[in-house]
């Protein structure tokens, strides 16, 4: 690897966040092997160019929420979403390994046959010796999302970034899939997304990154080659979230007014 390259990377250590709706692709429910394996050799790229690189997946495709039927209480139904992510945790593993990248699934909820318990040291010492780190089961409680997981997971590894990946170009200011004309939103600070309830991830999550000073960046991850991008800091990626003073200054630079002071 060219290491003048690596000294010049914007980020050393990264969270993904990737949602399980996104895995499903177009097929409604599952798993996508095509949107598995471009997710895998785009994290590879990246992790070939020394970016250390941690990821958390959502168990959306899989399942969903309390009110899948009558009776299903809250925490049960996250508990299950929990297994949903391991679930997809392994898959990808599974589909990195075939590349050449080693990689450990960590677990909130004990399960030593397929995976590792999450313990932070450990996971840094994977992410220095270039492992990939895939962070499985939320942080193991019900009431808290994988955003807030992943969120939680970036402060505890101390992460440079923050990536979501999702279906859509970045924060819009209304839902681009009911609004045509709905404007994105190429810098925010923390405090935008607070004030205006942009939605982003949940409150918990964003105060998590803002207190920790970990900016985020959502992009669209269905177009081919923006999880590399993105993680080796292509500024023209989705929407970028940080703290004011940081939100202004790239904006001032990129000729941008910044949403708010």
């Amino acid at each position: 690897m060219d290491r003048s390259f690596e000294a010049a990377l914007k980020y050393r250590r990264v969270m993904l966040k990737v949602s399980g709706e996104a895995l499903e692709g177009s097929q409604g429910f599952g798993i996508d092997p095509t949107v598995l394996q471009t997710i895998a050799s785009e994290v590879a790229a990246a992790a070939s160019e020394g970016v250390q690189i941690a990821i958390v997946v959502g168990g959306g495709n899989f399942f969903r929420g309390v009110d899948r039927w009558a009776g299903l209480d809250r925490a049960t139904a996250d508990y299950v979403g929990m297994l949903a992510t391991v679930m997809n945790a392994i898959c990808l593993q599974s589909a990195l390994e075939g590349l050449g990248v080693q990689t450990r699934v960590q677990t909130a909820i004990e399960m030593q046959e397929i995976a590792e318990p999450y313990i932070r040291r450990r996971a840094i010492r994977h992410l220095e010796h270039g492992r990939v780190v895939i962070f499985g089961a939320g942080t193991g409680n019900p009431f808290f999302t994988t955003d807030t997981a992943a969120a939680l997971r970036a402060a505890e590894i101390g992460a440079d970034a923050f990536f979501k990946a999702t279906k859509v170009d970045g924060v819009y200011d209304c839902d681009p899939a009911k609004n045509p004309g709905a404007k994105l939103h190429r810098r925010l600070s923390f405090r935008d997304v607070l004030d205006q309830g942009l939605h982003v991830m949940d409150e918990t999550a964003i105060t998590l990154c803002k207190e920790n000073d970990i900016p985020v960046v959502v992009f669209n991850l269905t177009k081919q080659g923006n999880v590399l991008r993105a993680i080796l800091g292509d500024p023209d990626i989705g929407t970028s979230i940080g703290s004011s003073v940081a939100a202004e200054a790239v904006a001032a630079k990129d000729g941008e007014q910044p949403v708010s002071a």
